[in-house]
């Protein structure tokens, strides 16, 4: 079965960092790319960053250049999102999924997701 675990989320000021974790079971991590995608009631899905199966290849949304850094362990099943001087907008559920995968979320299963509440 497979199953994508998000965690790592929670309550932080603006400035501040957060890791999020992605923990992958039921399938060989290397055989996918994997994407970040964060939802909000207002924006609805907004793709975050994606990373190739190796690791090698990687971009990011354009709110999330330079403050945000994807990066996986594919020995240990995980993907990880650092996320650097947090700013409120950054508030939402992040997920991760299988595949490179930057628009068309309506429809798609996702996992619990992981919340981050940016608030001073």
């Amino acid at each position: 079965q497979v199953q994508l675990v998000e965690s790592g989320g929670g309550l932080v000021q603006p400035g501040e960092s957060l890791r999020l974790s992605c923990a992958a079971s039921g399938f060989t991590l290397l055989s996918y790319p994997l994407t970040w995608v964060r939802q909000t009631p207002g924006k609805g899905f907004e793709w975050v960053s994606s990373i190739g199966r190796t690791g090698a290849d990687i971009k990011y949304a354009d709110f999330a250049e330079g403050r945000f850094t994807v990066s996986r362990d594919n020995a240990q099943n995980m993907l990880y999102l650092q996320m650097d001087n947090i700013k409120p907008e950054d508030s939402a559920v992040y997920y991760c999924i299988r595949g490179w995968i930057m628009s068309d979320y309506e429809g798609r299963q996702f996992g619990q997701g992981t919340q981050v509440i940016v608030s001073s």
